[in-house]
């Protein structure tokens, strides 16, 4: 099978061009942006933002194209292509997350569920959003992640791996897309209250709450280009701002800084 993504464009690895916004945006001269699970709670409030802003936004939910159905991804990312003739921003937001329980007592249909919607959903967005992005000279992919995966966790084991799993999908984003105009992002929103997080006993205490419109103000700034010497690595919004992450970005950054990855001793074999 030849590779859909093989012609590289001339970025030289650094900065991923800026779309022509005057000739080739869209077919309406415009941005486009897809945002998965957009129906309510940060992807709506990501959507809004963006859309604000000025860009096209295609809003993804389990009713227009289910994270579990290739099928259905694979038709709705065509039908965009078709009718918007690009995408430039992908937001990967859907997620969902199992039972408050430990290992021993989790559902195993449910648990792989997580798998399924939280990895295999991103994976195939992604697959599928990567060559559309080359086309139009370049693009970003936004992943809603979460500090869950950098523990193992107690409870809700299955969310924990599926946040670990997206962190190396970004990673792979970003090796497999830096060449070709690519640039991958792992987002960790805080805690927003939303419908998931308001029932979680976790959270049942908790008067500090990340707004869901702040997170769609760093969902805006990693779209604009200003971050771009983060792609593959973590960003925290309510504890960076674009000023520290420019500056750290400025003083350089080391190869696993903000990367998910495992703490040796520099006598340790794996080192």
């Amino acid at each position: 099978m030849s590779d859909p993504i093989a012609e590289p464009v001339d970025d030289d690895g650094d900065v991923t061009p800026v779309p022509d916004t005057e000739a080739g945006a869209g077919r309406g001269g415009h941005l486009v942006a897809v945002v998965t699970g957009a129906s309510r709670g940060i992807g709506r409030a990501i959507a809004n933002a963006l859309e604000d802003d000025g860009w096209v936004v295609e809003r993804g939910s389990s009713t227009v194209a289910p994270m579990t159905d290739r099928a259905a991804l694979t038709a709705w990312v065509d039908e965009i292509v078709e009718r918007q003739g690009r995408i430039d921003l992908l937001v990967n937001n859907a997620g969902v997350m199992d039972a408050e329980v430990d290992l021993f007592a989790s559902d195993p249909d449910e648990w792989w569920h997580q798998q399924e919607v939280n990895v295999r959903g991103v994976y195939l967005m992604t697959w599928l959003v990567a060559p559309h992005m080359v086309a139009a000279g370049g693009g970003r992919v936004v992943n809603l992640n979460s500090g869950a995966g950098r523990v193992p966790g107690e409870l809700a084991s299955g969310y924990n791996v599926s946040k670990a799993a997206l962190a190396r999908i970004t990673g792979a984003t970003h090796l497999a897309g830096r060449d070709r105009g690519i640039r991958a992002f792992d987002l960790m929103p805080g805690v927003v209250r939303t419908d998931m997080t308001a029932v979680m006993d976790a959270h049942a205490d908790r008067t500090d709450w990340t707004s869901a419109e702040d997170v769609a103000a760093f969902v805006l700034v990693l779209a604009s280009g200003a971050l771009d010497a983060f792609s593959g690595r973590f960003v925290r919004v309510g504890d960076d701002t674009v000023e520290s992450l420019q500056a750290m970005a400025a003083r350089g950054l080391d190869d696993r800084e903000r990367t998910l990855d495992l703490v040796l001793r520099p006598d340790d074999p794996l080192a």
